[in-house]
């Protein structure tokens, strides 16, 4: 996953993606006559002000390190929202050495008590590449009980992607599954030299037509909040909200909190899950 590479392909597809139209350079009744969709090079170029050259060398991979005032501009041609942006300019960091693998990660005593201690809403930690660190009760009866995995499948995606319950669990799994992959190009941008994130991406490549065709569309996506469709065979349907807390010190950790509006029928079908899981653990690491 070379940066250069990863640079070029990421700018080929931008490009490709935004109009004429969009990018105001062409009236709607104007872009018929045209042969491709999207952009071209030179029309990149004297929209960001810099050279038709220097563009090229640039999408080609072959001058990998554009300053921030060029990254700006290629981020207002291609209309990017900030996370793409910030993706962007990730991707156009001078190559760095190669890392050793970093550590495991390990989610910290205090908050293995404070989600296991939430018995009303689903709760998880999710590491580096989606790993899934821990989750209590409710979130593993919610979704599926990372303990009784090896640890590594332990993994957000993986399981989105190889699990047919997982497809089963979300009534919009195509959004979901989606976003899941714009989560993990995010993390390869700011990550390239992860040997275990290259494993994964190239397992599920094989494995999964879906994931291969929204990889190579090199969209990305930033976990914050929203809402989550799903079913579950004991108890129906259940509408979740869901908030993406970032803990700080705790480096690529997030954690993520799953609520349902008050007197809702999914806050009734969740409750009656939380009946049928029993007592709380002591713990919420699917790696105990």
């Amino acid at each position: 996953m070379a940066a250069n590479t990863d640079l070029s392909d990421f700018l080929r597809t931008c490009r490709a993606r935004t109009t004429p139209e969009t990018a105001g350079i062409v009236a709607p009744e104007a872009a018929a006559g045209r042969r491709v969709r999207g952009l071209r090079r030179e029309e990149v170029a004297q929209l960001a002000g810099v050279s038709v050259d220097y563009y090229t060398r640039l999408e080609q991979g072959r001058h990998s390190t554009p300053s921030d005032a060029v990254v700006d501009a290629l981020a207002r041609v291609f209309r990017l929202e900030p996370a793409a942006r910030a993706h962007l300019a990730d991707l156009a960091r001078p190559a760095r050495r190669r890392d050793r693998q970093a550590p495991p990660q390990r989610v910290r005593p205090a908050m293995q008590q404070m989600i296991a201690s939430m018995t009303e809403h689903p709760a998880l930690i999710l590491g580096r590449r989606t790993d899934v660190l821990a989750a209590n009760l409710l979130a593993r009866a919610l979704l599926t009980d990372w303990t009784r995995l090896p640890p590594r499948d332990r993994n957000y995606t993986r399981w989105i992607f190889l699990d047919p319950d997982a497809r089963a669990a979300f009534l919009d799994w195509p959004s979901v599954a989606a976003d899941v992959v714009g989560t993990l190009r995010l993390y390869a941008g700011r990550h390239p030299d992860d040997t275990r994130l290259s494993e994964l991406v190239g397992e599920l490549t094989i494995k999964s037509p879906e994931f291969r065709t929204w990889w190579n569309s090199h969209k990305v996506h930033e976990r914050t909040h929203g809402v989550k469709h799903m079913i579950h065979p004991a108890v129906g349907p259940i509408t979740l909200r869901y908030e993406a807390l970032t803990l700080p010190g705790d480096e690529d950790q997030t954690l993520f909190l799953y609520t349902t509006d008050p007197g809702s029928p999914s806050q009734e079908n969740l409750r009656l899950l939380g009946l049928t899981v029993g007592e709380p653990v002591r713990r919420a690491d699917p790696a105990r």
